[in-house]
C-alpha cells in the first residue's frame, strides 16, 4: 500500500485532518512525506498504530506533552505511564466528587433550617512551634484561634514567608458564614500568595521565598480547609486517625502512580521536593475542601517536621489519650525531638465540643 493522503489517513485513524495538522506542528505525529509542490501531507500506513494510540490517549484526556512521552516508550513502560496517569485522574475525581456531594446537600437546603435553640460546635485549641534539635532557626509558623487554625512551613527566607501567609488569613478568625466558607478561603489564599510574592520582591535575598500552608476555618459545625504543600491535617474520629490532606510532593506523586512503595518513599532523596507551594517558583494550585465536624473530633495540623519522624500510630495515641490540647502539642513536639528533631516542627491541635446557643427568631 502506498502513502495515504491526510484525508484517507484521518478516516483510517479516526483523527480529524485538523488534529493531524496540529500533531504535525507539535512533532507528535509528523507525516511520512510532504509534497514539495502542493504541500500535501502524506502518511505511511505503518503510522496508523501510533495515530490510533494518540486518539485513545486523547479520549482519556491525557495532555499532548505526556502523550508524546508515552508514544516514545516500549509497550510495557507505556502501559505503566497510562496506569499512573489514570490513578492521578481518579484521585482528582474523588476529591471533586466529595466537594460536589457537599455542594448538592448545601444548595438543596439541607442545612438552611434554623431553630431557636440549636447545637453548634466550638473548639479548644493550642499551638506550639519548635526549632528542633538540628536547625539553627525556625522557618515554621503556626496560629490557633477560635475560628482559624493554620500551619505554614517557610523556605528560601526563614520564617518570613510562613508568617506572611498566615497573617493574610487572620481576618477569617473574626468569623465566616457557613455558606461563604469556600469563597472566603479562596480569596484569603490568593491574598496570602500576593503577600508572599510581595515579600519576595521586597529584597533580592528573599527572591526564592515560599511556604506551605494548611489552614482550617470554623463556622458552626462546618469547617473549610485550604492546603498546599506537604504540611498536613489529620482528624481523630472514633479512635481512628485519618489524614485529610494530600501531600503535594514528588514522592507522593510517585506513590500515587505506584512507582515506589511507602518504604521506599520514607528514604527517597527527593522526599522534600514540593510540586505545589505558595511562592518559590512552585505551582500555585491549593486544594479546598468542606467538612462536617462532629463533637469529640480531634484535629491536628502539623509541619513535616512531625510526620517525617513520628509514626502515625504514635500521633494517634497522643491525640486519643490527651484531653488537653496544650499537653497534646507539647507531647507531639517532644516525640519529634526525641526522634532526632532533624527539622522544625509545628503542631496545632483542636478538640471539638458541643455548645448550646440561643438565637433570636
Amino acid at each position: 500500500m502506498g502513502l495515504l493522503t491526510i484525508g484517507a489517513f484521518a478516516r483510517a485513524s479516526r483523527l480529524s485532518p485538523k488534529a493531524l495538522r496540529l500533531y504535525d506542528e507539535l512533532g507528535l505525529l509528523p507525516p511520512a512525506r510532504v509534497d514539495p509542490h502542493s504541500g500535501y501531507r502524506l502518511y505511511d500506513p505503518a503510522q496508523l498504530e501510533r495515530a490510533r494510540l494518540v486518539a485513545w490517549l486523547r479520549r482519556l484526556g491525557m495532555p499532548l506533552a505526556r502523550i508524546r512521552a508515552v508514544c516514545e516508550l516500549e509497550p510495557e513502560a507505556a502501559a505503566r505511564e497510562v496506569r499512573a496517569y489514570w490513578a492521578r485522574v481518579e484521585a482528582d475525581t474523588a476529591a471533586r466528587r466529595n466537594l460536589a456531594a457537599f455542594l448538592v446537600g448545601h444548595l438543596s437546603g439541607r442545612d438552611t433550617t434554623m431553630s431557636s435553640d440549636h447545637t453548634t460546635l466550638g473548639i479548644r485549641y493550642a499551638v506550639l512551634s519548635d526549632t528542633g534539635s538540628v536547625r539553627e532557626s525556625n522557618d515554621d509558623a503556626g496560629y490557633a484561634g477560635p475560628r482559624l487554625l493554620a500551619v505554614a512551613d517557610g523556605f528560601g527566607g526563614g520564617r518570613h514567608a510562613g508568617e506572611t501567609a498566615i497573617e493574610a488569613l487572620k481576618p477569617l478568625d473574626a468569623g465566616v458564614p457557613g455558606g461563604e466558607l469556600l469563597s472566603a478561603l479562596e480569596e484569603a489564599a490568593h491574598r496570602a500568595r500576593e503577600s508572599v510574592s510581595a515579600l519576595a520582591a521586597s529584597d533580592p535575598a528573599l527572591r526564592d521565598v515560599g511556604t506551605t500552608l494548611t489552614a482550617m476555618v470554623w463556622s458552626g459545625s462546618r469547617l473549610g480547609l485550604v492546603h498546599i504543600g506537604d504540611s498536613r491535617a489529620y482528624v481523630l474520629r472514633d479512635g481512628e486517625l485519618f489524614q485529610i490532606t494530600h501531600d503535594h510532593t514528588v514522592v507522593q506523586s510517585l506513590l500515587d502512580e505506584g512507582r515506589i512503595t511507602p518504604e521506599e518513599a520514607a528514604s527517597h532523596p527527593q522526599r522534600a521536593l514540593l510540586l505545589r507551594a505558595m511562592g518559590g517558583g512552585s505551582a500555585f494550585e491549593p486544594d479546598f475542601a468542606l467538612r462536617d465536624a462532629r463533637a469529640e473530633d480531634r484535629y491536628l495540623l502539623c509541619s513535616d517536621g512531625l510526620t517525617g519522624v513520628v509514626p502515625a500510630e504514635e500521633i494517634r495515641r497522643v491525640l486519643a489519650s490527651e484531653d488537653d490540647p496544650g499537653t497534646a502539642v507539647r507531647q507531639l513536639v517532644a516525640l519529634a525531638n526525641r526522634a532526632g528533631g532533624p527539622d522544625n516542627v509545628t503542631c496545632v491541635v483542636a478538640h471539638v465540643a458541643e455548645r448550646r446557643t440561643l438565637t433570636s427568631a
